[in-house]
């Protein structure tokens, strides 16, 4: 059973504020179901996009989009989070501002 997704988003953001790093909510959706891109901004114009997914046993898992052609330019980061916002009206995006580029995400990161 999967967590309301206002319940996990508020987790991970004291997750983060308790490392000592800021996080908030860019991008407000569904409270139950929405889904959740995790941007997370090393504040040197550089910034990482993450989103859920599934592993080959049904676990969840999330993937670096920055990994891939999307790359680790924040603005184009947050031109493609805007763009996913446009077309799912319940998405939710959190950033996460962390000099060391850490996501605070308890499941694991494929890095693509």
């Amino acid at each position: 059973m999967e967590l309301k997704t206002g319940f996990w988003a508020a987790a991970l953001i004291r997750r983060a504020e308790s490392g000592g790093a800021f996080a908030t909510v860019s991008r407000h959706g569904d409270g139950d179901a929405g889904a959740v891109l995790v941007k997370v901004a090393t504040l040197d114009g550089k910034a990482r996009l993450y989103a859920p997914a599934r592993d080959g046993a049904g676990e969840r898992i999330w993937l670096d989009l920055s990994a891939g052609p999307l790359g680790s330019d924040e603005k184009a980061v947050d031109a493609y989070a805007a763009k996913r916002a446009e077309s799912d009206p319940d998405l939710w995006v959190i950033e996460i501002e962390d000099r060391a580029g850490r996501t605070f995400l308890t499941e694991p990161v494929d890095k693509g």
